[in-house]
């Protein structure tokens, strides 16, 4: 039975670049949660704070925020016997946006909508108490067996982006979905995330994401040309849809 401080280890959720997702146990509180480990680079410049005291700063952070389209956080800690930094998190019966998007499993519109609206909810309480997401995208949003929308991750692509083993273009955003100012290292403000909403927006409209083609070319077109209109993809779209999509994508913040 592996254990990774209090919490046993049930099963594997998942994994990627920032670490891994375990299903787990609370033995003290009697629920299941949701473990995600991460390996931090524990070396530090002089003067600066360590990966994982960002760490600890940021998910208190977003600790402290509680709304129904953001998944709660129940505790942070370093694990003692990995060196590993720990985030446990509320368990959400559901699929990430993206597999539901790479599954072929067509959204009406009006579904899309009822989901954006409830990301842009989260989002707006989580800019309000000054927390920014830095990387939104679909593998970031769940979605609940009900329909309903979970953002997570927040503050972690920040922290991520400070290690100096792992300073690039995957930890500081993803290319996709991220900002002008993402792509061009510029300052990073609440509406970095209204930008990346705008392209998710766009491909759950339409199928396709406004901004297609290999790394560079994407982050170029980010920064440097003009998505298609929603409409000359999808003919069911009206003139409503296409102004909330491409105001969202407005190169001018």
């Amino acid at each position: 039975m592996k254990k990774v401080g209090r919490y046993v280890v049930i099963d594997e959720l998942g994994r990627g670049a920032m670490g891994i997702v375990y299903k787990a146990s609370d033995p003290t509180i009697g629920r299941h949660v949701a473990l995600k480990v991460l390996t931090l680079d524990s070396s530090t410049d002089e003067g600066t704070h360590s990966p994982q005291e960002m760490f600890m700063r940021e998910v208190r952070a977003a600790g402290r925020l509680a709304h129904p389209s953001i998944v709660i956080i129940y505790d942070a800690f370093e694990d003692a016997e990995t060196k590993s930094s720990c985030i446990v998190m509320e368990l959400v019966a559901g699929r990430t946006l993206e597999s539901i998007l790479m599954s072929g499993q067509g959204m009406t519109v009006e579904e899309t909508l009822n989901l954006v609206r409830q990301v842009a909810e989260g989002l707006d309480y989580a800019h309000r108490n000054q927390v920014v997401h830095r990387d939104l995208k679909p593998a970031n949003i769940l979605v609940t067996e009900d329909g309903y929308a979970k953002i997570t991750d927040f503050g972690i692509a920040k922290v991520l982006a400070r290690e100096a083993v792992a300073r690039t273009v995957g930890v500081m955003g993803t290319p996709s979905y991220m900002s002008p100012e993402q792509v061009k290292g510029g300052e990073i403000d609440a509406r970095t995330d209204l930008f990346s909403l705008g392209i998710i927006f766009f491909l759950m409209l339409t199928g396709q994401k406004p901004f297609t083609g290999d790394t560079a070319s994407v982050m170029f077109k980010i920064v440097y040309e003009e998505p298609p209109l929603p409409s000359r993809v999808n003919r069911q779209l009206s003139a409503a849809h296409e102004y909330v999509s491409l105001k969202c994508l407005a190169k001018d913040r």
